[in-house]
């Protein structure tokens, strides 16, 4: 990938930029398999995807004036540099940046200035969905712009017809934070459309989903595929003590007999958890975001899946649970849920994980595990970044 930003150094962001793509991937998987450890597992091909124009969301900082905005970095004098035109960014996020400039400009909203302290608009942040629809967030010091916001939104639709959701994101602390904790819808839709991988999720302002969207859909698929072979309907005969017919390895005898428990913690909108859910299987999601939980909720609703999400702690619901999926932010699980595992019930866990090191550190803090399958993905492409999924297998299990 070409990158006139890189090449004059205005932005470095893409710091793999240059390494051809398969020496980059060829590293990341070196780095997943130190992580995971390669004794004994199956490690399957590893996921690309397109090594441009994959990311569906663009957090763009806002400099210099309200006559003359820029969108994208800020540099070390606190100066904005425009990245408008950045070419990891979806084509319907790099079309949808002049007509912002503009807004900005017609709404007269003045930057944030960080070195003086003063000014209102501070991030504006993109979502692509699937369909090419769009969720716009401005990220405000207060709630000064929010009249003219209102007023000239429809002028924004109009030129951005794409755009389905606009919301106002109040952030008052002089803090290197992206966001605040308010959140002021201003159009009729609240949340974004996601469809993709035969299911339709609803993506709320400030809820996570993947930044990769292509790669997303190959990571569901994956755990779709281990549910479906952990969770297989075929019988023990117990009382030959051999199988009367194939049996998979991965069964829960526990649950022979019975609808299969999944778990997805750390859901977000529910992605692992809806692409998972299906006859004979209960899913539970739990979230720490509120707002997830419920529009996870509203997307199983809609389809008609027996899951049932809700916020809470990830570690009271490791136990009981037939197959566990968790999907931490890049701190992972922590000692705290990686002990509620080690101390569960749970047969199986599918550990998808953005920092092999603390993946590392997990599966060190849960030896009763041992990993079975792994496969690394290449979510962020032109950067060190990678996405690493392991299949785990409680350890002594025939």
């Amino acid at each position: 990938m070409e990158c006139a930003y890189f090449e004059a150094g205005a932005c470095r962001s893409c710091g793999a930029l240059g390494v051809p793509l398969t020496v980059q991937r060829a590293a990341k998987l070196d780095r997943a398999r130190a992580a995971v450890g390669s004794a004994g597992t199956r490690w399957l091909p590893a996921f690309g995807g397109a090594a441009e124009g994959y990311r569906n969301k663009a957090k763009m900082v806002v400099g210099g004036t309200a006559e003359a905005p820029t969108l994208g970095i800020l540099d070390q004098d606190h100066r904005g540099v425009d990245l408008r035109h950045c070419g990891i960014l979806l084509p319907g996020l790099r079309a949808v940046q002049p007509a912002l400039a503009a807004f900005i400009r017609l709404a007269r909203l003045e930057p944030y200035y960080v070195a003086a302290r003063r000014g209102e608009l501070k991030h504006v942040i993109s979502t692509e969905s699937p369909d090419g629809e769009l969720m716009v967030r401005f990220v405000l010091r207060s709630t000064e712009a929010l009249a003219r916001i209102r007023k000239h939104l429809p002028s924004l639709i109009a030129s951005a017809p794409r755009i389905r959701v606009v919301t106002a994101n109040i952030q008052p602390a002089h803090a290197a934070v992206l966001e605040g904790e308010e959140e002021l819808v201003l159009t009729e839709e609240a949340a974004l459309p996601i469809r993709l991988a035969g299911m339709t999720l609803r993506l709320p302002p400030r809820s996570f989903f993947q930044t990769n969207t292509e790669v997303a859909a190959a990571l569901y698929a994956q755990a779709a595929e281990w549910a479906g072979r952990c969770l297989s309907e075929e019988r023990r005969d117990a009382t030959k003590g051999a199988p009367a017919e194939p049996v998979d390895r991965f069964v829960s005898p526990r649950s022979l007999g019975e609808r299969r428990r999944i778990v997805d913690l750390y859901c977000g909108v529910g992605g692992f958890a809806l692409a998972l859910a299906g006859p004979g299987r209960e899913v539970v999601g739990i979230e720490t975001s509120a707002d997830a939980a419920a529009a996870a909720q509203a997307s199983a609703d809609a389809a008609g899946l027996d899951a049932r999400f809700q916020a809470g702690d990830a570690r009271a619901w490791a136990d009981a649970a037939d197959l566990v999926v968790v999907n931490p932010p890049r701190r992972g699980l922590g000692p705290e849920l990686t002990a509620a595992l080690e101390a569960s019930g749970a047969p199986t866990v599918v550990y998808s994980s953005c920092n092999p090191s603390t993946l590392e550190r997990d599966l060190i803090a849960m030896p009763s595990y041992r990993a079975v399958e792994a496969r690394c993905f290449d979510m962020f492409p032109q950067t060190e970044h990678l996405e690493v999924m392991v299949l785990l297998e409680r350890r002594g299990r025939a």
